[in-house]
């Protein structure tokens, strides 16, 4: 008897546990269906209708750059014969109303999702389309290699007679990385080069290809299988593959032989691999008989040592440590992506924290710091986050060395106010004609000053006037209130009260003191 034909559904909803969920909800081949892709938006939807022709296209309604009304609407004038049911919540009656008139023909309650009230809705979508009426007989399908793929790969099981149909001595993993790298940003590559890539791939390995899915927008996956020799050969013929579209990434995974194990080898081992293109932009073609020499495991970065040598200002050797670890890191293709993008995130974070604590001016990177982070997480090779570091390096050295110039200038003119005091502590010194002279607001110079010297303005003109008035009591026999004048006071009363304020003594106890050899 011949088997009928199965009922090709799309599933799109912006969340991925609904997607699996509705994925691994049942045998959908038993009942005469097959998922044959999903998507996150109706317009990665529209690609992959383009590519796979589903019969049914299951949709969320509210979703991110398409939702599911503009999708509906496009899908109804496109492809006219595809029946559309719609996945909703509960609030979300107003779109469901605008999906129907779109040319919806049916809706889900997703909080309210049973298996049996999901079939009956299918099967009655698939009851309106002609292409599928009276072919074959109802027998039910065994699991296609299809299905046995994406429950493996999804962590689910599968029974070991069941994939017994499409066994293979050997099996391995391609991927195609489609990412494509314009003005700083991963896009996806133009759709002419995604066509191309599949086309080549289909050359030159499709007598070996056995699925194909796609884990993200970027990403698309095929399973090899047949013959060991042939499953070998595959990397010997990749080359020609690659040698036209050098900016589509072909990476081959290792060979393995049981198919019940590809779901654990894709998720512990494949995926790993699939990011050795984010160290390795420039290799079109990754496999691990491929893969260039692994250097000796860098040391762990002396966040310690480090640190201290920036407290100490050590900014040249502190720095040149960090590019040098940077540049090392970058060629230990093995490490994780996120690990390596976070140590960097990290590091400049804290650079940023601790000149800010050592009084270096760090408002303008403290500002800029976002867009740091930012570049580095949307950095789609190890050399950009190393570029990124390293363009904060320059800018902070420059800030650095602005800070320290500012420093300098600041250290001169706190010694120019301070020499003129010591030279002129006997005369009239006020802080507006102090600041009249240098040159600064009134207000400014006391706050400057201040910032510098850790004490008021007047604080210090006075603690000048006593130590030279201690001078005069121990070697000169003035009287007090001449000493007080030559010292800058006008008023002898006010001269003593600031004099035993700061030295706990009357200026004739401290006279007396003196002479008598106890001070």
């Amino acid at each position: 008897m011949t088997q009928r034909e199965l009922c090709k559904v799309l599933i799109v909803d912006d969340e991925t546990l609904i997607r699996q969920g509705i994925k691994h909800y049942m045998n959908w081949e038993r009942e005469g269906f097959r998922i044959v892709g999903e998507a996150a938006n109706g317009q990665q939807a529209l690609e992959l209708i383009a590519e796979t022709r589903p019969h049914i296209l299951m949709t969320d309604i509210v979703m991110p750059i398409m939702d599911g009304e503009e999708l509906t609407k496009q899908v109804n004038s496109l492809y006219p014969d595809i029946q559309i049911v719609i996945l909703s919540s509960f609030g979300d009656f107003d779109y469901v109303r605008a999906a129907f008139h779109n040319g919806a023909v049916d809706y889900i309650l997703k909080p309210k999702l049973e298996t049996e009230e999901l079939l009956q809705v299918l099967k009655k979508a698939a009851g309106r389309i002609p292409s599928l009426a009276g072919k074959g007989d109802a027998s039910q399908p065994s699991l296609s290699v299809e299905n046995a793929v994406d429950r493996l790969v999804s962590g689910f099981e599968v029974d070991a007679e069941s994939v017994e149909p499409f066994r293979h001595p050997s099996y391995r993993f391609l991927g195609l990385d489609l990412r494509h790298r314009q003005l700083g940003e991963t896009i996806l590559a133009p759709r002419e080069t995604r066509a191309w890539a599949a086309a080549a791939v289909d050359a030159a390995l499709g007598h070996l290809v056995l699925h194909r899915f796609q884990p993200n927008p970027y990403t698309v996956v095929y399973v090899l299988g047949g013959e060991e020799r042939s499953v070998q050969d595959a990397v010997a013929s990749a080359p020609r593959v690659t040698d036209p579209e050098p900016t589509v990434g072909f990476v081959f995974g290792e060979p393995f032989e049981d198919f019940l194990q590809l779901g654990a080898i894709y998720r512990k081992r494949f995926v790993k691999q699939l990011q050795y293109r984010f160290y390795l932009p420039n290799m079109p073609l990754l496999a691990p008989e491929l893969l260039p020499e692994r250097k000796p495991a860098s040391e762990s970065f002396q966040l310690d040592w480090f640190t201290n040598e920036l407290k100490r200002e050590h900014f040249e050797t502190a720095f040149d440590y960090l590019e040098h670890h940077a540049s090392a890191l970058a060629t230990d293709y093995t490490m994780e992506v996120s690990e390596f993008k976070t140590f960097f995130g990290n590091i400049i974070f804290n650079i940023i924290v601790l000149l800010g604590n050592m009084e270096y001016d760090v408002k303008k990177l403290s500002q800029m710091k976002s867009a740091y982070i930012s570049s580095i997480d949307k950095a789609g090779t190890a050399a950009e986050v190393v570029g990124t570091l390293e363009l904060f390096l320059r800018v902070t050295k420059r800030y650095i060395h602005e800070t320290q110039s500012q420093q300098r200038l600041g250290s001169s003119k706190i010694k120019q106010l301070m020499d003129y005091i010591s030279e002129h502590y006997a005369e009239p010194l006020s802080l507006g004609e102090m600041a009249k002279r240098f040159h600064f607001s009134p207000s400014y110079l006391s706050s400057y000053f201040a910032s510098r010297t850790n004490e008021g303005f007047a604080e210090y003109v006075n603690k000048v006037r006593v130590e030279e008035a201690c001078k005069l009591l121990s070697k000169d026999a003035a009287a007090i209130s001449e000493i007080s004048g030559m010292v800058g006071y006008s008023d002898h009363s006010y001269f003593c009260k600031v004099f035993k304020k700061h030295m706990g003594l009357s200026p004739s106890q401290y006279r007396r003191q003196f002479r008598e050899g106890d001070l």
